[in-house]
């Protein structure tokens, strides 16, 4: 896949307030400071997408991005480009909020994915750098249980030994397992060396794709 045009849209406190659901969309979620807007302005290419923060909790609506794309092997003057949305939701974990600010983004968050009828995937971020964590294990049953689409997106490989990026991927991998019995696709990333870009890309064509052939049938 091939970017063409990613623009910011717009930012949303509540699902019915977000654009028109005209064309499939992707979400990305994760533990607060996990690099969430780094990976969104290198999928993009644009490093100022995304508005990035050493501050956890910075992203606190539904920030729509509109995206637009080429397949890798197009006609210049001939294919059409893809429209698409990438979706900038909140982080979860321990952003430094109040019991009822938390409470209103986890509502905001479980309508918009549970609701969004046009949401065709969504990539959960883990940091690479540390063993599972709680947090992120109970957040990805829970998308089980609402019976949700997600890939899982391992942040930050570049921050610490391949050795220790592997076993830590291994060890959430394995803690998966216990409870779930098919495992979703998994991509390990690395914003600054752009690892994992064409494979999350080539995901998405692939869901576009899908989208539209459902859509003729």
């Amino acid at each position: 896949m091939i970017i063409k045009t990613a623009k910011y849209l717009v930012s949303s406190p509540d699902y019915t307030m977000c654009p028109k659901p005209d064309r499939p969309e992707y979400a990305f979620i994760g533990r607060s400071n996990v690099g969430k807007s780094s990976l969104i302005n290198m999928l993009s290419d644009n490093q100022k997408l995304a508005k990035t923060s050493g501050s956890p909790g910075k992203t606190q609506l539904i920030n729509h991005f509109e995206m637009e794309s080429l397949p890798d092997k197009y006609v210049p003057g001939k294919t059409p480009a893809s429209p698409w949305y990438l979706v900038d939701l909140p982080g979860y974990g321990f952003a430094k909020v109040s019991q009822t600010q938390r409470k209103q983004w986890e509502t905001m968050i479980e309508n918009y994915l549970r609701k969004r009828e046009t949401l065709v995937n969504i990539f959960v971020l883990i940091d690479s750098r540390h063993e599972p964590q709680r947090v992120d294990l109970d957040f990805i049953n829970q998308l089980g249980e609402w019976e949700l689409p997600f890939c899982i997106v391992f942040t930050k490989a570049d921050k610490e030994t391949q050795k220790e990026v592997s076993k830590n991927v291994k060890s959430f991998l394995d803690a998966m397992r216990k409870t779930w019995q098919f495992l979703p696709q998994s991509f390990v990333t690395s914003a600054i060396k752009k690892m994992g870009r064409d494979k999350i890309l080539q995901f998405i064509e692939q869901c576009n794709v899908s989208v539209k052939e459902a859509g003729k049938e």
